[in-house]
C-alpha cells in the first residue's frame, strides 16, 4: 500500500475498512487459528497487504504517517478481532519507534523500513525469567575488539521464534545501573550459541509464536548496537515501552467493547421463564456497569495517547496508570459478558470463551500491574504527576 497523507476523510474510510475486515475475513481466521494452533501464512500476507502493518510509521519509513492518538482507534478495532491479529498489528506498528531515534542509517534501511513494510519481523526481547522491569536484566555483554559477547536468557519472547531480528536489550559486564545497558538487533540466522525453544502453548491470544531464548557465548559484531553503550534503556522503556502500554491498554477497551457486544446479542436472544434476560434487571446492571467501564478506560487511554503524541512531560504516568485502569476494566467486563452466558460461555463453541482467555494476556504484556501502580505512585509521592 501507498503511504499517503493522514486526513479525516481518509481515516474514517480506513475505520470502516478495518472494521469490515475484522467482523468478516478477521472472523474467518479466527475459528482457524483456534482449530489450528498457528497463525496461518495468508493471514500475515492479508494484513501486510492492505498496509495494515504500516499504519503509525512516518511517511519517510514507508508508514501511512497516522497520529498515535489516531491510530489507537484502528488498534480499538483490531483489537475486537483474535487476540493474534492484535498481537501482530500492535508489535509490528510499534517497534520502529524503538528503533528509529537511534538507527544508522545502514539499519534505517535494512531493518526499519522492512519492519514497516511488513518484510522484516523484529521481536522485543527483554523479559527474562528472573527479572522483567527493565533495569533489572541480567543478560549481559563484554567487548571483545569489533564484537560483544553474549550471554543470557529471554522468555515470553512474542514472535521470538520466527522472526527476523532479535531487539535484544542486555548490560555490559560488571555494570549496574542506565549506564551498562546496551541494544542490540541480533539477526535469527542460526547463530553459534544461540538456542531457541519454541514455548508457544498458551491460555490465550493462541497462534503467536513465543519463545524462550539461551545465549551461551554468542559473538556480535558491534555494528549491531542500537545507538550508542548506555542508551538501552531509552530505546527499551521510552522507545517501545511507553507507548505500547498505551496500546495495549486501547487493546482492553477494544476487546472489552467487543464482550460487551456478544453479552448484549446473547441477553437480547436467550430466554428463561418465557423471558428475555436482556429484561431482566441482573443482567440489565451487569450490561450498564460494563458500558460504564469501558467509556472510563478509553477516556483515559486517550488521554495517555495524546500525552505521549504531544511529548507531554505526563505522558509516562499517563502510560502506566491508563494500562492499569484498562486492565481492571477489561477483567471486569469479561468476566460479567461470560456470566451473561451463563453456562453457554464455558463451552468453546462459542465467542466469549475466547474472548475472556485472550482478555487474560494484557495483565502481564508490557509490565504487569504492579508494576505499573510503583510507576504511579512514584511521580504521585515525588510531586511529578500532574492532574
Amino acid at each position: 500500500m501507498t503511504a499517503v497523507s493522514f486526513t479525516e476523510e481518509s481515516f474514517s474510510a480506513l475505520k470502516d475498512e478495518i472494521d469490515d475486515w475484522v467482523r468478516g475475513p478477521g472472523e474467518e481466521y479466527a475459528n482457524t487459528i483456534e482449530k489450528t494452533g498457528s497463525v496461518p501464512a495468508s493471514l500475515f500476507g492479508d494484513l501486510k497487504s492492505r498496509g495494515y502493518f504500516s499504519l503509525a510509521a512516518p511517511e519517510y519509513l514507508g508508514g501511512q504517517g497516522i497520529p498515535f492518538d489516531r491510530y489507537l482507534e484502528l488498534m480499538e478495532i483490531f483489537s475486537r478481532s483474535h487476540g493474534s491479529v492484535r498481537m501482530l498489528v500492535h508489535v509490528i506498528n510499534g517497534t520502529w519507534r524503538a528503533m528509529e531515534p537511534f538507527a544508522t542509517d545502514e539499519q534505517r534501511e535494512n531493518i526499519i523500513k522492512p519492519s514497516v513494510a511488513g518484510d522484516v519481523l523484529v521481536a522485543f526481547t527483554l523479559t527474562e525469567a528472573t527479572a522483567g522491569s527493565g533495569a533489572d536484566i541480567r543478560s549481559t555483554v563484554r567487548r571483545e575488539g569489533d564484537s560483544y559477547v553474549l550471554n543470557g536468557e529471554k522468555h515470553l519472547i512474542t514472535f521470538g521464534v520466527k522472526c527476523d531480528y532479535w531487539l535484544m536489550a542486555a548490560r555490559i559486564e560488571g555494570s549496574t545501573g542506565k549506564d551498562g545497558f546496551v541494544a542490540l538487533l541480533l539477526p535469527n540466522t542460526g547463530l553459534a550459541g544461540v538456542e531457541v525453544v519454541d514455548d508457544s502453548e498458551t491460555m490465550g491470544i493462541r497462534g503467536t509464536d513465543h519463545a524462550i531464548l539461551r545465549f551461551t557465548d554468542v559473538r556480535v559484531p558491534a555494528s549491531a548496537r542500537l545507538g550508542d553503550e548506555g542508551d538501552g534503556l531509552a530505546v527499551t522503556l521510552g522507545g517501545f515501552l511507553l507507548p505500547s502500554r498505551v496500546s495495549v491498554a486501547m487493546s482492553c477497551v477494544g476487546l472489552a467493547e467487543r464482550a460487551q457486544e456478544l453479552a448484549v446479542e446473547y441477553a437480547n436472544r436467550r430466554e428463561t421463564f418465557g423471558k428475555k434476560i436482556a429484561e431482566r434487571q441482573a443482567i440489565q446492571f451487569m450490561l450498564a456497569e460494563n458500558y460504564a467501564d469501558i467509556a472510563a478506560a478509553r477516556a483515559l487511554v486517550l488521554e495517555a495517547a495524546r500525552a505521549f503524541q504531544t511529548g507531554a512531560a505526563n505522558a509516562g504516568i499517563l502510560s502506566s496508570a491508563s494500562k492499569m485502569i484498562a486492565v481492571d476494566m477489561i477483567t471486569r467486563v469479561t468476566d460479567k459478558a461470560l456470566q451473561v452466558h451463563g453456562g453457554q460461555g464455558y463451552w468453546k463453541r462459542n465467542t466469549i470463551e475466547r474472548v475472556y482467555r485472550d482478555a487474560r494476556a494484557p495483565r502481564f504484556e508490557e509490565g504487569t500491574n504492579e508494576i505499573q501502580k510503583q510507576v504511579v505512585a512514584r511521580s504521585v509521592l515525588n510531586g511529578t504527576a500532574v492532574y
